[in-house]
């Protein structure tokens, strides 16, 4: 059986190639007929670019998609063949589940569902900072995860503001329900910020941008005792800053006392544990989120820029990388092929 998958073949080079699907499945794999996969454009741009070390080329990038089961292993006893399951599967035609598979549940549109994959991201900001009732938080950077964890936050009973520097972003986040947004434009967000929480600072700030400057700097956004969540990935980005300012902010009392916290999905373990010592993992967070995007209450349909074909991947890229204004969510339509 013939197949297609987007490969990065070079830096800033995107193919579509045909490979040979390989049907023999391990006991517990099933193979799936991918519908919808979605880009993580901070993740992958990297990769296109050549700075992820873990990357080389050729690479064949891939957050997550959502398919249709139509083989599976042996000891597969939960899934059977026409099932639809998100799985952290690469832009493929075909792919074998390996790492985890979440049944789509009755109701949720395919092309909906694959946005579980970036939530999955965000929700690791929420585990990781623990909000309460009542609590302030910023959220610097409105590309997909940073608009999925402010919806996140907001559900958990925060309130929360979105910060981006393009309108456009953020006009789209309101649209899914952001209840407060701030263009930065200059150095006036650290006063939006103090005129917002009445002087005291945020309980908590996430970066989700990636972008260590601001990941610096977060900390004079947060409240004596507040924290710093690190959710964009940096990628070997350069800063030169004094780190005695920063030792400093999350020491000294004076200096605020912050809490720097890092919030990478995967400090959790994959899979439930059945027997409940460990209450969080990716999959139980998954869940979770597949019921959110049912009840409608996690909202990602108006970021859903461009819903376009795998043959128009270099296009698709390219426009995540030179048009961020436009591009916010890329999803690859697989479906008819």
């Amino acid at each position: 059986m013939k197949g297609k998958r987007i490969v990065f073949r070079e830096k800033n080079r995107v193919e579509l190639e045909e490979f040979t699907v390989d049907t023999v499945l391990g006991e517990n794999e099933v193979l799936i007929k991918t519908l919808f996969s979605i880009v993580s454009a901070g993740t992958e741009l990297a990769c296109l670019a050549g700075l992820a070390e873990w990357a080389p080329f050729p690479f064949y990038p891939g957050y997550g998609a959502v398919g249709e089961v139509i083989a599976t292993g042996r000891g597969v006893r939960d899934l059977k063949e026409g099932d639809r399951i998100l799985t952290y599967s690469p832009h493929s035609s075909h792919s074998k589940a390996r790492v985890l598979t979440l049944l789509i549940p009755d109701g949720l549109e395919p092309k909906i569902a694959v946005f579980a994959r970036m939530a999955n991201v965000s929700m690791t900001a929420v585990r990781v900072a623990q909000p309460e009732l009542g609590d302030r938080v910023c959220v610097i950077g409105a590309g997909l995860v940073g608009v999925l964890a402010a919806q996140l936050f907001q559900l958990s009973g925060c309130w929360t503001v979105l910060v981006d520097k393009i309108g456009e972003r953020l006009a789209r986040a309101r649209e899914c329900g952001i209840k407060e947004t701030f263009l930065f434009e200059s150095d006036d967000l650290n006063a939006f910020i103090r005129n917002w929480t009445d002087g005291w600072g945020c309980e908590i700030v996430v970066e989700a941008s990636g972008n260590p400057q601001a990941g610096y700097r977060a900390g004079a956004l947060a409240a004596k005792n507040g924290q710093v969540v690190l959710l964009g990935s940096m990628f070997h980005r350069p800063l030169m800053e004094n780190v005695t300012e920063l030792l400093e902010t999350i020491h000294l009392w004076g200096s605020g006392c912050i809490t720097y916290k890092g919030a990478h999905e995967w400090r959790y373990p994959v899979a439930k544990d059945r027997q409940g010592f460990v209450k969080h993992s990716i999959e139980r967070n998954g869940e979770i989120i597949l019921r959110l995007l049912r009840e409608g209450r996690l909202v990602v349909l108006p970021l859903l820029t461009h819903l376009v074909p795998p043959e128009r991947s270099q296009e698709a890229y390219a426009g995540l990388r030179e048009d961020p204004a436009q591009y916010q969510a890329v999803v690859f339509d697989w479906s008819g092929d």
